[in-house]
């Protein structure tokens, strides 16, 4: 999951590079964005989806390592997520409405990730399986609110066309 993670974060540096012709400080943390969102997003379906994984042999964490410890690293990958969700308004290129919605959905994932901690329900997982969809959202949204400040011209990212 970690290494493909690189794979599924590169759209945004590709992208960028073929609009502007470079890669510069945007792209590559809308890279880390995706590239650490990514273990804690599959690691949360791989918990309530343990059983599926285990009989068809497919070796996700909580198969090889066990639950406690994709507990365990869903919450250690999330606070680099949540510190990278931050960094486009630390390098300039997001303002107020993402700032807002970077902070309030990063708070629900955090309190996402807090309930998986103490998840009693191992049989069902019901908070994994709900940090799964709050994962989807967070992406979503935070992307979503970085093209709508670009499209309200509240921070132009400087794109051609845009």
């Amino acid at each position: 999951i970690v290494i493909g993670g690189a794979a599924g974060a590169f759209p945004p540096v590709i992208g960028w590079a073929a609009v502007t012709g470079s890669v510069d400080a945007i792209p590559l943390i809308l890279f880390a964005i995706v590239f650490v969102w990514t273990p804690p997003h599959f690691w949360s379906l791989a918990l309530w989806a343990n059983d599926d994984y285990r009989r068809a042999g497919v070796p996700m964490l909580p198969v090889v390592a066990g639950k406690r410890e994709t507990r365990k690293q869903i919450a250690l990958y999330t606070a680099p997520l949540l510190m990278s969700g931050l960094a486009p308004v630390a390098f300039g290129f997001a303002g107020p409405l993402y700032l807002a919605t970077a902070t309030g959905f990063g708070l629900w994932f955090a309190a996402s990730v807090v309930a998986v901690l103490r998840e009693t329900d191992e049989a069902r997982e019901p908070a994994a399986r709900k940090l799964f969809g709050v994962s989807i959202l967070y992406l979503f949204v935070l992307f979503g609110a970085l093209i709508a400040e670009n499209v309200l011209a509240i921070m132009p990212l400087g794109l051609p066309g845009l």
